[in-house]
């Protein structure tokens, strides 16, 4: 690695690659020497505003042996395969969640993956959220006892385009899948054993078009009991509303929202008037999505393992599978891992 910097190779450029792209350039232990998009066009574009290589093919950087690492940002459905070529290559792979939306083709690849060494971490950002993150931290140290239950709330501003929704996989796969996979952030090995599903369309019936919900909440049970609630909603007129609590035997954890600014305003029409919520993800995780970069200069250069790696982006699924087996049963369904 020259001077020491980790040279990167970044596929896929849609709104969350571009921002992938601009937090590389931001850190100073990578050098985005690549970039790739289907759309060539769009590739030579963004390569002159990061300054770098347009490559016409993802073989370009699988093959120079000067690129340490693969960042994978493309549509969901080509992440395994390029996960698969980067570790045969012998390249750290970071790559976007979900892994992809067919259990089975990620049983099969993963298999095939764990055939090589692999240094593998997969974007579930929230994870490193300062304030979800010192949550985790709080309750190692006991701060309030024994862990008994979770709440997760999950509420995006606006539902996502229709084109977008088609070819999501529906909220669990989509939306959800993140407080899956931070609800097992806080119960470490205490893995949940089953889960309880209901979704319904209240206020948007075009949902039941595409036989997905706008408003989804799931119940889940750990092994030794704790228990956890996630509420997901694809509206929320005051902004972008995420919240953790967490409650325990000697007291209660919550990391909040994030507003624009934190002063309040008094007055004769009002009271402790405050300002808005952050109003999009890249906004409300902008330090968790720059944080998970420190994570994969540690895996890179000292092969520590990573937050979150292949591992968890298949559980999330398996967690989201039982969800959708648990819409159509209307019960509490096991978790099969």
């Amino acid at each position: 690695m020259g001077k020491n910097l980790i040279n990167i190779a970044l596929f896929g450029l849609g709104r969350i690659g571009v921002m992938h792209g601009n937090n590389l350039i931001d850190n100073k232990n990578f050098k985005l020497k690549y970039v790739f998009d289907v759309n060539s066009q769009l590739s030579k574009k963004i390569s002159k505003n990061f300054n770098c290589r347009s490559i016409e093919k993802p073989e370009e950087a699988f093959k120079d042996d000067s690129i340490d690492c693969i960042f994978i940002s493309s549509s969901t459905s080509t992440h395994l395969k390029l996960i698969y070529e980067s570790v045969k290559n012998n390249k750290t792979v970071f790559c976007e969640k979900p892994l992809d939306l067919n259990l089975n083709k990620i049983l099969n690849y993963e298999k095939k993956i764990n055939s090589y060494k692999n240094k593998i971490q997969l974007g579930f950002n929230r994870r490193y959220d300062p304030g979800h993150k010192s949550l985790k931290k709080h309750l190692e140290n006991r701060k309030i006892g024994k862990l008994e239950k979770i709440i997760i709330t999950s509420r995006d501003p606006l539902a996502p385009s229709i084109k977008y929704l088609k070819a999501s996989g529906g909220i669990f796969k989509d939306m959800m899948i993140h407080d899956f996979d931070l609800a097992r952030f806080y119960v470490g090995n205490d893995e949940f054993k089953s889960i309880f599903a209901t979704g319904s369309n209240i206020s948007n019936k075009y949902f039941n078009k595409l036989k997905d919900y706008e408003l989804a909440t799931s119940v889940l049970k750990t092994k030794s009991g704790v228990q956890c609630i996630i509420t997901n909603s694809r509206h929320c007129t005051f902004g972008y509303d995420q919240r953790v609590e967490l409650f325990g035997s000697k007291g209660m954890l919550i990391s909040d929202n994030i507003k624009e600014n934190e002063v309040s305003i008094y007055s004769n029409k009002a009271t402790n008037t405050k300002s808005k919520l952050k109003h999009f993800f890249i906004d409300r995780y902008e330090i968790a999505y720059k944080k998970q970069l420190d994570d994969l200069v540690q895996l890179i250069k000292k092969n520590k393992k990573p937050e979150t790696g292949f591992s968890d982006g298949k559980i999330s699924i398996q967690i989201a599978e039982s969800a959708i087996r648990s819409l159509k049963s209307k019960k509490f369904e096991k978790i099969k891992y």
